[in-house]
């Protein structure tokens, strides 16, 4: 198939999702292009032969930003009439399923090939973008409009339909995100003191200085028992400072490490005791998943489509939300029992390999634009 798809160049889930897919379907000899406003960080360092298209647009003085979306599109629309695509994929409904839509449009009315879309919902383009009432009529559009919708949970299936009256549930079907279990292992185990390790764009939504104010509770109780512990936060991102500033407050500079941007995710996630997510909002919870193929057990909070991913008790422990106190007694737990931690994080590899498994998944998205096709093709 010759499938194109548009995605955010960002180091958070849709963006890695996308160019993970597009990867994946090149590998499975499939001809790929991937249109992005700038070089995904996950194929900037990877071979195979997706064709990557970076359309940036030029500044004009109306215009109040450079118009990357139209600039995109009319790279898609130049392709598709020199060579031809059979499914455009959008991850995100605004602006990339518009997008999608709008080429497929002018590809009809210019006499070209049908194109069929194809739109994954990720989780903010529902929950944050798509509930503002700035775009909530043109997200309602793209899902309605759009030959397939998908969304990575069910969580964010029922809340896309109960947020656009009119979308009805059964008309999204559920792929879940996906890990490739072969770079993502278990590594050699870490002797040193117990570990926690975080992997986020620090958003507010991730709540770093929440994490960070936790796990100040949960060292506590380790140090009055004699024990050590110390946190890892990876990334970057606008609440970075504000979690620094706590972990100085807390006298924490000797037990949180901050190590920013890193791409070495498999290497800084096996040795771990625990992964932590602290989100309010995680429409799946990537970063999860992929800890959990390291073989690391989960310590979170139960939003959104996280529990569907970490099974409580077994591969990991979830709380309430605003639960402080809960979740540094998770914390402890872990860190404290390093027994039952490598249980839960082997329990953890075991469902990344049986539910979450790339393979397994890409073929969900090749068996969904097969049926496409075959539908266009029999009308």
């Amino acid at each position: 198939m010759r499938i194109g798809i548009l995605c955010h160049p960002t180091y958070g889930g849709s963006g890695v999702v996308a160019s993970e897919l597009a990867l994946s379907l090149a590998e499975n000899q499939h001809r790929v292009h991937l249109f992005s406003h700038d070089m995904p960080p996950r194929l900037a360092r990877a071979p195979g032969p997706v064709e990557v298209h970076v359309a940036q647009g030029s500044p004009y003085p109306l215009f109040h930003s450079t118009p990357h979306d139209l600039a995109i599109m009319s790279r898609i629309l130049d392709l598709h009439r020199s060579e031809g695509l059979d499914v455009l994929h959008a991850h995100y409904a605004i602006p990339h399923a518009v997008s999608a839509l709008q080429v497929r449009s002018a590809a009809a009315q210019a006499g070209l090939e049908p194109l069929r879309v194809v739109t994954t919902l990720h989780g903010t383009d529902i929950t944050l973008v798509g509930n503002d009432p700035s775009y909530a009529p043109l997200t309602r559009y793209a899902i309605a409009a759009s030959d397939a919708v998908t969304a990575v949970s069910e969580d964010l299936k029922e809340r896309t339909a109960a947020n656009f009256h009119g979308v009805p549930a059964c008309g999204i079907e559920v792929i879940p995100n996906f890990v490739d279990l072969e770079e993502f292992r278990p590594g050699a185990s870490d002797s040193g003191r117990p570990s926690a390790v975080h992997v986020s764009n620090f958003r507010r939504v991730k709540r770093v200085p929440w994490l960070v104010e936790a796990f100040a509770l949960a060292l506590e109780d380790l140090s009055s028992r004699g024990l050590d512990a110390e946190l890892v936060l990876v990334g970057d991102g606008p609440q970075h400072g504000e979690a620094r500033r706590i972990a100085q407050q807390r006298g924490l500079e000797d037990h949180v490490k901050f190590l920013g941007l890193r791409d070495a995710l498999p290497d800084l996630l096996s040795p771990a005791d625990a992964f932590c997510v602290a989100s309010t909002e995680e429409s799946f919870g990537l970063s999860a998943l992929e800890a959990m193929a390291c073989g690391t057990a989960v310590v979170g909070t139960s939003v959104g489509g996280l529990p569907e991913v970490v099974e409580d008790g077994v591969s990991g422990l979830l709380c309430p939300v605003d639960d402080l106190e809960g979740f540094a007694r998770h914390l402890v737990s872990t860190l404290e029992d390093r027994e039952r931690s490598a249980a839960m994080g082997a329990a953890a590899r075991e469902r990344a390999t049986r539910l979450f498994d790339r393979r397994q998944v890409v073929e969900q998205y090749e068996g969904l634009y097969q049926r496409l096709l075959q539908g266009n093709d029999s009308a």
